[in-house]
């Protein structure tokens, strides 16, 4: 309706509910001259094969672990409530979501202890409610998978700080402390309401942690210095740099990753 309100001709714009199954006959009809996807890496690669194949130029949007980034200069507060925001929107379920708090020491504490405060008041319950800010995952399989990352990485060292626990399609939010790489919380992508955090050295060191990533869609730096921020952002290898802000598309700008983040 906003194509036909906007003057484009009837049938410009189509909106098809297929299977996946049939998506190698749509991207191989002539008419088809481009193709792109926002899913999994396994869709990604999938259709990027068909592409090749078919001689079709592709655009792939896939899954992601990005950093949030937060320096000792950073207005805490702020930053905090930016975090939670970015992590838990849609239940913790969004490829761009925040999902490594790497934290330079000074402020690790500080940061963590106001963050988890900020999660436990969040609250959860029917997401027909409009009251309601944690739901559940999509599908049981996915808060499984999660249950299995949060227990994996405890194992590894991991502390819990809060939740942990799951109940069919519903995870509670959950923190973790003490993340380090190796672990599941920090090597892939968690998709749902846990949030990882990692100590740094310094803002070296955080960016250093942060490419620690197959992922790169985003990374956001927190920090009241703008042009230092603004100077070292070529330490960073992910497609999107946001400094005092989540990750987030804009129609104004140019949107993708790089590495298993797509192209």
């Amino acid at each position: 309706s906003i194509f036909l309100k906007a003057g484009f001709p009837e049938g410009v714009f189509q909106n098809l509910i297929v299977h996946h199954d049939q998506t190698e006959s749509i991207v191989s009809h002539p008419a088809i001259k481009a193709v792109t996807l926002t899913g999994s890496e396994r869709a990604g690669t999938s259709v990027a094969e068909i592409a090749g194949r078919h001689l079709k130029k592709s655009l792939l949007e896939l899954g992601g672990s990005n950093a949030f980034i937060v320096w000792k200069d950073a207005d805490i507060d702020q930053a905090v409530k930016t975090a939670v925001a970015s992590r838990m929107l849609n239940c913790g379920q969004s490829c761009i979501a925040a999902k490594r708090f790497i934290l330079v020491e000074d402020i690790y504490d500080e940061f963590v202890d106001k963050y988890t405060a900020a999660v436990k008041n969040l609250k959860s319950g029917d997401p027909a409610d409009k009251e309601t800010q944690i739901g559940t995952l999509a599908r049981k399989d996915l808060a499984n998978e999660l249950q299995s990352q949060v227990k994996k990485s405890m194992a590894a060292g991991a502390k819990l700080l809060l939740g942990g626990n799951q109940d069919n399609c519903y995870h509670e939010p959950t923190i973790l402390g003490e993340v380090k790489p190796g672990m599941p919380a920090f090597d892939e992508e968690t998709f749902g309401p846990l949030a990882a955090m990692i100590r740094a050295k310094d803002e070296h060191d955080a960016f250093r942690l942060s490419e620690l990533s197959m992922y790169g869609l985003g990374v956001t730096v927190c920090t009241t210095n703008i042009e230092k921020a603004l100077s070292m952002s070529d330490q960073v290898s992910d497609g999107a740099y946001f400094i005092n802000e989540l990750v987030k598309s804009d129609p104004r700008l140019p949107f993708g990753g790089t590495k298993n983040s797509g192209y």
